[in-house]
């Protein structure tokens, strides 16, 4: 059977390795040597790991794709209240995948200041999502479907920190499970948004 690419192999191990010990606690090192490769293959890919790590969540974890609502021309014809829905699964999922990799850099202040360091350099950031679902609604707003008054970035902080908060909070109920399926919960926190936004 052919192998795969290094650069498909660095990013199947970073991956897997960043689920599993969290991204504080895995090193370039480890991701080489579950790729099959040298360290030094390694940084012929990617700049560091924190690059490594943006790739992970680019090509490995379910995207929040805000284009489609520009790009789709069905996006039009769906109300703002179905297209918040799309958001708020499609967010959702991508918390759940990205907590066990990027909450273990919480406890390492110093680690976590050079990551945000990096991320800045590499342009990007968890504040991207909100600013783009916040230009998504002005949009929106300007086509007269969402209120003129509303407060489009605080609307976009409230729809995707419910997404992450139900990502990190039912691990601890007493069955695991969150209280609503996945599809239940996007079309109830989009109606309940809409509330104050239409």
């Amino acid at each position: 059977m052919e192998q795969k690419p290094a650069r498909v192999r660095l990013v199947d191990a970073a991956h897997q390795l960043m689920l599993t010990k969290g991204l504080a606690r895995t090193t370039t090192k480890e991701i080489a040597k579950a790729a099959g490769c040298s360290e030094a293959a390694l940084y012929k890919h990617f700049l560091s790991k924190e690059e490594l790590f943006v790739v992970v969540l680019k090509e490995r974890l379910p995207k929040i794709d805000l284009r489609q609502l520009t790009d789709d021309p069905g996006a039009g014809e769906r109300s703002v209240e179905e297209n918040l829905a799309v958001i708020a699964r499609q967010a959702t999922l991508f918390y759940e995948q990205s907590f066990p990799i990027a909450a273990s850099l919480y406890a390492e202040p110093t680690l976590k200041e050079r990551h945000d360091a990096a991320m800045r350099e590499l342009g990007t950031g968890p504040h991207l999502p909100i600013r783009g679902v916040a230009t998504y609604l002005r949009a929106e707003q300007t086509a007269g479907r969402v209120r003129a008054d509303a407060d489009t970035y605080a609307a976009a902080s409230l729809l995707l920190g419910a997404c992450a908060q139900r990502a990190f909070a039912y691990d601890a109920t007493a069955d695991g499970e969150p209280p609503q399926p996945l599809d239940d919960f996007a079309a109830s926190l989009a109606r309940t948004l809409m509330g104050g936004l239409g």
